[in-house]
């Protein structure tokens, strides 16, 4: 059966992508919805195949596709002047020669039959003037835009024009910016076509673009409308700076910003586009009611699409144009409202959250382990904790936001302080390492570790996951148990301080706890020690670059020493976690050893003098005139002891509880290489974006997956990484929501909470995560968006810590204070306020930074 190779443009609608492209579609709709689009025909997919098949160039493309790596892109904005044609730079990414592809294209002449068909539906149309654009299948769709990577023409006039324009556009298909496009996004090549859009053209007065919601912030009470003089073309190519408009839901303006006018395009006699100097606007030039019109539109669309809208627009002869509407790529979550009990606890979470996690980490380690542990042991008290869907809330299967959870207490609560005496009576901190759960748990982690998954059946492998998430329930009753220990003690410590006017000692007070991660921190600098006394190898960490120093220190045989020494510490404490502990799709210190390595690497130079801040301030305790009454000074000091134990306890458990990770991995990995060779992903690391009741579906019956899979599961790991990568640089929660009621010290170039005592001075080094932490030199004012327990290493040399999240009871604040550094926690902009290189002093005492001069 032939296919139908041009249509009007109001036969098409949404659901007919596979014919009008992803363009076409959407205009048909709107055409059909009553929208104000100008009217047109679709020259459709069917006709691009059967340019193919009768010119030849189908089997000419597959070879090309098949067999050709080409190079380069570079991208550019939609509806570039009829001149510019798309002939991109080379690229170094590999895929189909674009360059040859577009040259076939150019050589090739449009069957009879298919010219008079695209003429005949342009005689339909009346002639005259028309815009030719791209609709390819793989665009203007969520999550994949596809903004400027085929081709545009404007204002094309007469026949042989809008023949030749078809063509170009599409050759414009496998322009090098476009096919690296789709292969960032893996699409394959072969199964992409192209439409082609042809409409009257709209000589505009005034045109843009606008949006449904405000693409920068996320709110979506807001609508934002960018104009410029001319064609909109100046407006997407990004050639005029232009008048910027947000307004509410009814159109009424609620900021604005002039526009510069730098250029203004418009439609030229004869064909093609021309261009003048234009004018600075200094005041809005759009009637009130024009921006109401615009605002009506923006709110049908979005009702009409079910989600907010890119749209370009255009003003001619006093009436408002729909040219295109597509999904906003990239947009971030609403912001939310956050009360006073969430500012208090979001900090804990966005520490751990700095990093979006997977489907997979989700459903499986976060939802049968860590937040299984948080619901246990706030059920143990009677408080619902919330669940992942309001904690981690998603759209098209991707996390977008991280709303701090709101604990809420039920009738039982009114009982638990009846339930945490008792069990802080029932279950001593001095003997949980007697318990036997907690034996329990290293035998079946022991056990776990000792597990090859590969040979084991496909349920076999998700079951071994599933024991580790099993084994995780023993440290999750364990601080059940174990946790009210540390309250009570923590109550009494305070209520004496109190009583003795000595409040302000209590963080100090609480430092010093020898822990599993303490123990680890003093391994390394025994590590470091070993290379300062090794002159070859102390050069070796100077100047070699992480990747290359652990090729030598894994082959050199003059390293043996060194060698066994780091296997023996990777052994030990490789378990844990490099990003967060609730992250399972992240490494751990064995998974990437250059990490461990950079830490080394810090650890080389001189340990900067700090004061002894637990000792001075237990000293400035026992010098108290009422701790000379022996019996009072026993209960401070045994207070003192208690919470200290339950820090350790709470530090010591989080130590033992990232052990089962390691397993847990290894059969995410087993899982995922299965996949690998089934078609399914592409990598290993693509496993993380199914999720696991979706990988506990899946069967292995004669040995094998079935080839099913691929059809089931690949479309939907596609649209996962596409989803996920328009989030990239979208914070899982925007820092000055979170600390938007935060003080600020007037004259500081950054301020937060005052975590640890002292005052440094010292050069800024920013880190932003593990793979840097070979970059921090003695001295240095450490500032990072966040820590973890495999930061700690970093503050035996740093003169102070500057972190973006965290509060006084955070990993960082802790242990800067065992270390005796200044340390200031929830700046929010630390990390993109301060600069490397940059003196200035930290202030703990007052949770400021400022600039060294005014030190």
């Amino acid at each position: 059966m032939k296919p139908r190779t041009t249509a009007s443009l109001a036969d098409y609608g949404l659901h007919d992508l596979d014919a009008a492209g992803g363009k076409g579609a959407a205009l048909g709709e709107l055409l059909r919805q009553g929208f104000p689009v100008p009217p047109g025909f679709i020259v459709t997919t069917g006709a691009y195949q059967v340019f193919l098949a009768e010119t030849g160039l189908g089997a000419a493309l597959d070879g090309v596709i098949s067999g050709g790596a080409t190079s380069g892109q570079n991208r550019s904005q939609e509806g570039q002047s009829n001149e510019d044609q798309s002939n991109d730079g080379p690229s170094s990414e590999g895929g189909p020669d674009g360059a040859a592809i577009r040259t076939l294209f150019a050589q090739a002449t449009v069957p009879e039959a298919l010219r008079m068909e695209i003429a005949g539906a342009y005689a339909s149309l009346g002639g005259g003037a028309v815009a030719v654009r791209s609709s390819a299948t793989a665009e203007d769709l969520p999550g994949a835009a596809f903004a400027g990577q085929q081709d545009t023409f404007l204002n094309v006039d007469g026949e042989e024009a809008v023949v030749r324009a078809v063509r170009d556009c599409w050759a414009s298909l496998w322009t090098d910016r476009a096919i690296a496009y789709r292969r960032r996004r893996g699409i394959d090549p072969h199964e992409v076509a192209i439409a082609v859009v042809v409409q009257k053209m709209v000589p505009a007065d005034v045109a843009g673009v606008l949006f449904t919601a405000n693409p920068v912030t996320g709110e979506r009470s807001e609508i934002v409308v960018d104009a410029g003089q001319g064609l909109g073309e100046a407006v997407v190519s990004g050639r005029v700076t232009p008048e910027h408009y947000v307004l509410d839901r009814s159109g009424r303006i609620l900021s604005f910003e002039p526009g510069g006018g730098e250029v203004v395009i418009s439609a030229a006699a004869g064909g093609g586009t021309k261009e003048r100097a234009g004018s600075r606007s200094y005041g809005p030039t759009f009637a009130p009611e024009r921006l109401m019109e615009l605002a009506d539109l923006a709110r049908k669309a979005q009702e009409h699409f079910g989600r907010p809208q890119d749209m370009e627009w255009a003003l001619a002869g006093g009436r408002v144009y729909v040219l295109q509407s597509r999904p906003i790529t990239a947009l971030p979550p609403p912001p939310p409202k956050l009360n006073a009990i969430q500012r208090r606890v979001g900090p804990f979470f966005v520490e751990m959250f700095q990093v979006r996690p997977y489907p997979l980490d989700v459903s499986g380690w976060m939802m049968q382990g860590i937040l299984a542990m948080l619901h246990g042991m706030a059920g143990s008290v009677g408080v619902v904790f919330p669940t992942v869907e309001a904690l981690l809330p998603e759209e098209d299967g991707v996390v977008v936001q991280l709303v701090p959870p709101v604990p809420r207490p039920t009738v039982r609560t009114l009982a638990a302080p009846v339930t945490l005496v008792r069990r802080a009576r029932q279950f001593p901190l001095s003997g949980w390492k007697q318990d036997l759960r907690f034996t329990s748990f290293l035998g079946q982690v022991e056990r776990l570790n000792g597990r090859d998954p590969q040979p084991l059946r496909w349920s076999e492998v998700v079951l071994m996951a599933q024991e580790c998430f099993g084994a995780m329930r023993g440290i999750t009753d364990l601080r059940i148990s174990y946790l009210p220990g540390i309250f009570l003690p923590v109550l009494k410590l305070r209520m004496l301080l109190l009583l003795l006017g000595r409040t302000g000692l209590a963080s100090a007070l609480i430092a010093g706890a020898e822990t599993r991660t303490s123990q680890a921190n003093s391994a390394l600098d025994e590590l470091a020690a070993m290379v300062r006394a090794d002159p070859w190898l102390a050069r070796a960490f100077a100047e070699t670059e992480t990747p290359i120093l652990l090729q030598l220190v894994e082959r050199e045989p003059a390293y043996a020493a060194f060698r066994k020494a780091f296997t023996s510490f990777l052994h030990e404490y490789g378990h844990r976690e490099t990003v967060s502990v609730v992250l399972s799709s992240s490494p751990t210190w064995s998974d990437a050893p250059e990490v461990v390595l950079g830490l080394i690497k810090a650890l080389l130079g001189r340990r900067p003098n700090r004061a002894d801040q637990t000792g001075t301030a237990l000293a400035e305790l026992q010098r108290h005139p009422a701790l000379r009454f022996t019996p009072l000074r026993r209960q401070v000091l045994a207070a003192v002891g208690a919470v200290r134990a339950g820090m350790a306890f709470r530090e010591d458990s989080h130590f033992y509880a990232t052990k089962v990770i390691p397993p847990m991995r290894r059969a995410y990995r087993e899982l995922g290489r299965r996949l690998v060779a089934a078609g399914v992903i592409d990598d290993i690391q693509d496993v993380f974006h199914l999720r696991f009741e979706e990988l506990a579906s899946m069967t292995d019956d004669d040995g094998a997956l079935p080839a099913s899979l691929r059809q089931r599961y690949r479309p939907l790991v596609l649209a996962r990484a596409a989803k996920r990568r328009e989030l990239e640089g979208i914070p899982l929660l925007d820092p000055a929501v979170l600390f938007r009621k935060a003080r600020r010290t007037a004259g500081a170039l950054v301020s937060g909470t005052p975590a640890s005592r002292g005052r440094a001075e010292g050069p800024v080094r920013v880190i932003r995560g593990p793979d840097e932490f070979g970059r921090l030199r003695s001295g240095d004012i450490l500032v990072c968006p966040y820590t973890n327990p495999s930061w700690t290493p970093l503050f035996q040399r740093a003169a102070a810590v500057v972190v973006d999240m965290g509060g006084l009871g955070s990993h960082a604040a802790i242990v800067a204070r065992e270390y005796g550094i200044p340390a200031v926690m929830g700046t929010g902009t630390g990390t993109s306020v301060l600069a490397d290189g940059q003196r200035v002093v930290v202030d703990g005492s007052a949770g400021a930074v400022h600039p060294a001069s005014m030190g």
